[in-house]
């Protein structure tokens, strides 16, 4: 049985969802952690060392995954899937099209591990993840429109959904990002930064995590508007989550919080749909 591994983003799902079980899939970095800040394991090059297959998101997601060496080829499947992307942003799957696109390559690349029947499991398994990826964007559209449009703005501290501004007409406003020199909090920045989520018309500002960041706090009392009672998952899966169940579970967060109404029942059945694919 061959090894697979499947380093960062979301690929740990896409390839185990694909793969079932004709392989050995390995997760490098576990749901709800940075792929940013990744420091490999001894354990974790030993895995590489034996891999038939290393699947990486690329586009600088885990920069400690930069030149790895590994048993078998390394391939960065999001550069494959999604390679109109002027900035470089990695966080590609924010936008359930381009998730379906990196489904297609990773399907591609792990057919060359599998020879006839393992061979068309796989295509059957593709077909049916893209089909509940195109239902997930219809979704989202469906709760994007339930919120007012002026409120259509998704302030967060640094930019990941940006793909999903785009593909929805949301203002996205990643304040540290944009106004902090360097990363670092000048009183300056403090103030163009109040004032920007002030004149922005966003009920909340999302945090990355729980609790939310000394720095996210500070931005909070200063403009006035509170923080989400629930953060946004922009690095990948949410622990203990899908993909598809964390992408919902995003959409939900921003529309309630703004203003609107989410479709949970739906978004339970295509949760249903994807943990049926086998």
């Amino acid at each position: 049985m061959p090894t697979v591994v499947a380093a960062d983003g979301v690929l740990c799902d896409i390839t185990k969802t694909l793969v079932a079980d004709q392989a050995k899939v390995v997760c490098l970095i576990p749901a709800g952690a940075d792929p940013h800040t990744l420091a490999l394991r001894p354990a974790d090059r030993t895995n590489l060392s034996k891999a038939n297959l290393v699947l990486l998101n690329g586009y600088n997601l885990t920069p400690a995954l930069n030149g790895v060496k590994a048993g078998g080829p390394v391939v960065s499947i999001g550069e494959i899937a999604v390679p109109k992307n002027p900035v470089k942003d990695p966080h590609l799957w924010h936008d359930a099209s381009n998730t379906a696109a990196m489904v297609n390559t990773t399907a591609s690349r792990l057919k060359l591990l599998f020879q006839g029947q393992q061979d068309s499991a796989i295509n059957r398994r593709r077909a049916a993840m893209d089909s509940v990826l195109k239902a997930l964007g219809t979704w989202t559209g469906a709760q994007i429109r339930t919120v007012p449009e002026a409120q259509r703005v998704l302030v967060t501290g640094h930019r990941g959904f940006s793909f999903l501004a785009k593909r929805y007409g949301i203002r996205e406003l990643p304040v540290i990002d944009e106004y902090a020199t360097g990363g670092r909090m000048r009183p300056s920045s403090l103030r163009a930064i109040s004032k920007a989520i002030k004149a922005s018309g966003t009920k909340v500002i999302f945090p990355d995590a729980l609790p939310p960041a000394k720095t996210m706090r500070r931005i909070s009392r200063s403009s006035g508007v509170p923080l989400a009672k629930q953060p946004l998952f922009g690095e990948g899966q949410a622990p203990g989550k899908s993909l598809i169940q964390t992408a919902t579970g995003n959409v939900c967060n921003f529309v309630v919080s703004q203003g609107g109404t989410c479709d949970q029942k739906a978004a339970d059945q295509l949760q249903k749909r994807w943990a049926a694919i086998n």
